[in-house]
């Protein structure tokens, strides 16, 4: 959810090249198909890569029964997650590109548990639920003409909140806890899928040069698909009791 605003205060001169002179709907459409198509890409990515794991019992072992490759991952991801958004200004639009795209990939790996955790019937349940919550929040977001800069400060501070939730929740292991967090994460994730959708919008309507057009398309891809895959397993705990 994070965008370096502080490469977009001063408006950048015309770039009408890279659009061929389109209206400015025109340019925020063509940045905003990017972004959904490379959002689409990153969970088929996601889901072959889980799948793969999931259906290979020796793949199983080597990254979940073994504590340093399995740590290697979260953390590989942890600085992506960070890197990406903080250097992007500094990377060329094709790195950006494919470190979004590695870490489909290692998110997929890392989420390979939840078919063996939960019923193929459950988790293809929940993935329509949560397409189409997803859907709708982003279609809000991208048509609704309120103001989101207030709410989305509020949602990111609550997404902190949460984080230390779930993490005391694992000493503690309350049931009740899991449910709550479970609840409130979807509400948080919902609240930021319009969010960010209007931000990517907003920043795709900007007089941008078609490099930094191109690289905001993947930032915004990757915003939402971490969206999408939160609300997803957030959905995946209330909907989706384990297999036994």
């Amino acid at each position: 959810m994070n965008y370096d605003q502080s490469k977009l205060n001063t408006p950048p001169p015309y770039y009408g090249g890279g659009y061929g002179g389109n209206t400015v709907a025109q340019q925020t459409n063509a940045v905003m198909k990017r972004v959904y198509v490379r959002m689409f890409i990153g969970l088929l990515i996601s889901a072959f890569c889980a799948l793969g794991v999931a259906s290979s019992p020796s793949a199983m072992m080597f990254i979940f029964g073994n504590r340093l490759v399995y740590w290697g991952i979260l953390i590989a991801m942890f600085a992506m997650a960070i890197m990406i958004p903080v250097r992007m200004m500094k990377m060329s639009t094709g790195t950006v590109l494919g470190l979004f795209l590695l870490y489909s990939a290692l998110m997929g790996v890392w989420l390979a548990p939840i078919f063996i955790a939960y019923r193929i019937g459950t988790i293809v349940y929940t993935l329509f639920i949560t397409a189409g919550t997803f859907g709708a929040m982003s279609v809000y977001g991208y048509f609704t003409k309120s103001d989101l800069s207030k709410i989305g400060s509020f949602l990111v501070m609550a997404l902190f909140g949460l984080i230390i939730a779930m993490v005391v929740n694992i000493f503690l292991k309350s049931s009740a806890m899991e449910w709550v967090i479970s609840i409130v994460g979807v509400l948080l994730f919902v609240g930021l899928t319009a969010w960010d959708t209007q931000q990517v919008k907003r920043l795709a309507a900007a007089n941008l040069d078609p490099a930094l057009a191109d690289k905001l398309a993947t930032m915004g891809a990757m915003n939402l698909y971490l969206d999408f895959i939160n609300l997803f397993l957030f959905l995946l705990r209330i909907f989706g009791g384990s297999r036994d």
